[in-house]
């Protein structure tokens, strides 16, 4: 019996010798049976089965959830964002999109789930450092690698804002009370101004105070996104909300194209009346000349529909508040569906069917301005695409939970929406990815799958380490397929 140590072999027994069969096949036995005793090792009796897994079973040391790592991180490299060469990031990226919680409940989780010893304080720290030395590189990145996917040309880009609350109660120099677009009008907020391309994939962004008004947020973006990366010409796509003479005055001196949502119910009377006599039909359009803009009309039957089922929704509340008589004098203003409310003698309030009627003459129709260089169509196209802005913020308050925010230092809440920039990039780039394959899965279907998926750790006895991934049910393993993880 020899035993090899460090290369080296030790003789530790002689168990015997001899020419003659049945004698050397005694001598095997009892060598197996020395070697047992020696090295302590454990016999399976492979004819009873539940032995034999409760034996595999003892020697299992931990268990991690790796299916998020094995589809995420193939993404985060492909894009770029390893060039930060920092685990904190990425891990604090992976668990916005996983998992999104307060710093605190991400330390758990990622020490739970992940096995990964991260305290909150040195995420504090962490998020300090992303603030003053990353923050600009990873914009870089995520410009650079969506400037691919579109041939190394963006030439037209789209913008809009949202509000994100805190759950605090005083103000501060950045946080601010204002208008909330999600209805916490008594929370102070930040305003974050988001630029996007075609598809919805992240370009810029910027927080402003949370009173600042949004119209006058977009020009500081764009000045800054164009500068940075020496664009000569940009044509802006913006929503009717940051619509205001200043802004196209101001967007058409610095040589910006625009396409902007109009409010055709505020024109000149002149300008509607032209818009009233056009009679379109479903999905007609038409350009009115207003000095050197073009003001371009469009008629859709769908939108119609929803025009005036809204309508009708918003009367048949006015009229159930008439009739409990919760509507006052104060009642009367030119919000919503109010303004269809009028005063007969002192204090009885009706709905007035002349306003109603004046406003159903509207149904369907939609302007958008434009000094842009485009045809009508590809103008209509690219306004169009708008929507997808709308989603970057539906996503980032639903799925990566950007709001509410509970850091008070700025640095942090800049740091705080950086992260949540770069989870959205990533799940864009999943998104994109699995429209490439014609996967039936969404993003969030992928995740979800993904988080489902473990890896065991067991050691033998000669302290190998032994990993194994658990593929067990066919949605792992299609995604597994998809995505060609490596598991074995």
């Amino acid at each position: 019996m020899i035993s090899k140590i460090n290369g080296k072999s030790k003789l530790i027994k002689t168990i015997g010798s001899s020419d003659i069969p049945e004698e050397i096949e005694s001598l095997f036995e009892e060598g197996k049976r020395f070697i047992k005793f020696y090295s302590g090792q454990t016999q399976i009796d492979f004819s009873d089965e539940k032995s034999v897994t409760k034996s595999v079973f003892k020697q299992i040391r931990s268990h991690t959830e790796i299916g998020t790592q094995l589809l995420l991180d193939p993404i985060f490299e492909g894009i770029g964002f390893d060039k930060l060469d920092d685990e904190i990031f990425k891990n604090l990226v992976f668990a916005r999109l996983c998992h999104p919680v307060s710093k605190l409940k991400t330390s758990s989780y990622i020490n739970r789930y992940k096995d990964v010893d991260l305290p909150v304080q040195r995420i504090y720290r962490y998020l300090d450092k992303l603030h003053k030395s990353q923050k600009e590189l990873v914009q870089q990145i995520s410009y650079e690698h969506t400037r691919k996917i579109f041939d190394n040309e963006i030439n037209i880009v789209f913008y809009d804002v949202t509000t994100l609350y805190f759950e605090i109660d005083n103000e501060d120099e950045l946080r601010k009370t204002g208008f909330s677009k999600e209805g916490k009008h008594q929370n102070p907020q930040i305003v974050l101004g988001l630029l996007v391309s075609k598809n919805g994939y992240p370009l810029a962004y910027e927080i402003f105070e949370g009173n600042k008004f949004e119209g006058h947020t977009m020009l500081p973006v764009l000045d800054a996104f164009k500068q940075k990366y020496a664009l000569d010409q940009l044509v802006i796509v913006a929503d009717s909300g940051l619509l205001s003479r200043p802004n196209m005055e101001e967007l058409q001196a610095k040589s910006y194209e625009f396409i902007l949502g109009a409010r055709i119910k505020n024109e000149t009377k002149a300008i509607k009346n032209k818009i009233l006599a056009l009679q379109l039909k479903n999905g007609q359009s038409s350009v009115i000349k207003k000095g050197d803009l073009q003001l371009i009309i469009t008629y859709s039957d769908n939108r119609e529909k929803k025009d005036s089922y809204n309508r009708e929704k918003g009367l048949r509340k006015l009229e159930k508040q008439i009739r409990t008589g919760r509507l006052t004098k104060s009642s009367i203003n030119n919000r919503g569906y109010n303004k269809f409310l009028k005063l007969e003698g002192q204090i009885n309030v009706t709905i007035d069917k002349d306003k109603l009627k004046a406003d159903a003459a509207w149904d369907g129709l939609k302007g958008y301005i434009t000094n842009a260089r485009l045809s009508k169509e590809e103008i209509i196209e690219n306004y169009q695409h708008l929507w997808q802005i709308e989603k970057a913020f539906r996503v980032a308050k639903t799925d990566l939970k950007i709001r509410p925010i509970y850091h008070r230092i700025q640095r942090r809440i800049e740091a705080h929406i950086c992260i949540a920039f770069v989870a959205y990039k990533v799940y864009k780039e999943l998104e994109r990815q699995l429209k490439l394959l014609k996967a039936d899965y969404s993003p969030e279907k992928a995740i979800e799958i993904a988080k489902t998926i473990y890896q065991i750790q067991s050691v033998t006895r000669e302290n190998e380490i032994i990993k194994h991934i658990l593929l067990l049910t066919e949605e792992q393993k299609n995604l597994a397929n998809l995505f060609n993880f490596q598991t074995g």
